[in-house]
């Protein structure tokens, strides 16, 4: 359902759209819906999509963090970098539990988290 003032989609830069999409369905079983040629929408969890145009010159573009679960997360690790992520911030602890950070093939940068 969706309410005011929450958080209802995210966007990120895809870049190469093609690896992007690739990199997540094979990391994440993630499936996409293209809408023309420079946008992909995904529905895993909440609502987003990838897009493909460059910035402009110039322009400073700040990139959110986005944040996936894993219940494994050696075993996610593992897929990350078998489907071609570079893993940024190996494995660390924090208050709450453990997560690393990756980019993708667009250059994004994500995490990954578990409660153990």
């Amino acid at each position: 359902m969706r309410e005011d003032g929450k958080i209802d989609y995210v966007e990120l830069p895809g870049g190469d759209l093609g690896a992007t999409k690739a990199f997540y369905a094979k990391a994440f079983g993630w499936a996409f819906t293209d809408y023309g040629p420079d946008y992909a929408a995904m529905n895993e969890g909440l609502d987003g999509g990838f897009y493909g145009a460059v910035d402009e010159p110039g322009q400073v573009v700040a990139k959110p963090l986005v944040i996936l679960y894993a219940h494994d997360l050696e075993a996610m690790e593992a897929k990350v970098r078998a489907a071609g992520g570079t893993v940024v911030k190996p494995i660390f602890s924090f208050p709450g539990g453990r997560r690393f950070h990756f980019t993708d093939p667009g250059g994004n940068e994500l995490a990954v988290w578990s409660e153990s």
